[in-house]
């Protein structure tokens, strides 16, 4: 189930790829991931552009878990890249609100998040934030990226 993540200059959207691997066979996991939309991005202005989305977890049978997502198009978590065509905007994906934790696989200084889950089907809703950062000159269009979010329980 892929989730995209998109952005274009004045207008950023990222979509997550969603990649479940499941081990017991006697567990039952889903999960869905919601698009990151940054919107208009100004590269005058002097502020970051910020956007959140979410990853859900629901399992069968209780157990813990952990979400990494992978480093894009780029190859690389920081930064992440925005690509259009020959141009790109540097962004990257948080764990938390003061966006200083990167979201990765938890490599290379960046971190994932676990979680668990009781008998229940209730689903887990992790916060994803993202961020462009200010100045970057870019041309105008749409600049997109694919994460591959991968839960492992």
């Amino acid at each position: 189930m892929p989730v995209r993540l998109a952005c274009c200059w004045r207008c950023a959207a990222i979509t997550l790829a969603l990649g479940i691997w499941a081990t017991p066979a006697a567990a039952q996991c889903s999960a869905s991931a919601n698009s990151l939309a940054f919107g208009n991005y100004n590269a005058l202005s002097g502020l970051a552009v910020d956007s959140v989305g979410s990853v859900s977890v629901s399992c069968l049978l209780s157990l813990g878990y952990t979400v990494s997502l992978s480093s894009g198009g780029a190859g690389t978590f920081s930064p992440r890249q925005l690509i259009n065509g020959g141009n790109s905007l540097n962004y990257n994906l948080y764990t938390d609100p003061t966006y200083l934790t990167i979201w990765g696989d938890g490599s290379g200084g960046t971190a994932t998040v676990s979680g668990s889950i009781g008998l229940l089907l209730l689903p887990m809703n992790h916060v994803v934030y993202g961020r462009i950062p200010a100045g970057q000159n870019a041309a105008a269009g749409s600049y997109t990226d694919t994460i591959s979010v991968t839960v492992t329980y």
